[in-house]
């Protein structure tokens, strides 16, 4: 097999980029990137670290980041499993990246920069949801932000698809991993109404 590790040899295999691919990159939310991000509900966050790299979604009722300026968004860390995987990144290294979607749209919106973690008392209150508080914030410094093709999105025709009920659910992995200690079909039916009341 061979391998390509060499940048000129790559982007030998490709034609130049297109124009408009560079031309609708900014350092900053312009406002239209502003009204974009404000209105989406879920993103990636990927990060990098010195065990490797990490990519974790998150989402909300409402915009899942708050804007706080064009070069700053602001992220609460609600309620996961604990793992923390991209946050230890986030204090190791810093570098990040959110990938925006919104159901109902082939475009997503890429923002590349530079991440912070914060536990500032007014901060994490700012967020609250009844008596829960973030335990952290995430600041996120832009870099860059452009809209990305929507091709992939087209492919796969993600929002018109329910593939959900071909897959294994994660009853079914928790329990295979686990040897049957974890999961299975009673973790799959009661997931729900344990996850209610441990949103935020």
């Amino acid at each position: 097999m061979q391998y390509v590790d060499d940048i000129a040899a790559l982007e030998a295999l490709y034609p130049a980029p297109v124009a408009s691919s560079i031309r609708k990159v900014a350092d900053h939310l312009t406002p239209l990137y502003w009204t974009w991000i404000e209105g989406a509900r879920f993103c990636v966050l990927s990060t990098v670290g010195p065990d490797g790299v990490h990519a974790s979604p998150r989402g909300d009722d409402g915009p899942v980041v708050r804007i706080d300026s064009p070069h700053m968004l602001v992220m609460p860390d609600w309620r996961g499993n604990n793992r923390l995987d991209c946050l230890r990144d986030i204090v190791a290294d810093g570098r990040a990246a959110l990938l925006f979607m919104a159901r109902g749209t082939n475009t997503t919106v890429r923002v590349n920069g530079q991440a912070r973690l914060t536990t500032d008392d007014d901060l994490r209150a700012s967020f609250a949801k009844g008596d829960k508080q973030p335990a952290t914030v995430i600041l996120f410094e832009v870099r860059e932000v452009y809209t990305q093709c929507a091709k992939a999105l087209m492919r796969s025709d993600l929002w018109a698809r329910e593939d959900g009920a071909n897959l294994p659910t994660v009853g079914q992995i928790l329990s295979d991993m686990s040897n049957g200690v974890d999961g299975g079909a009673e973790y799959d039916r009661n997931y729900p109404e344990y996850a209610k009341p441990r949103m935020w």
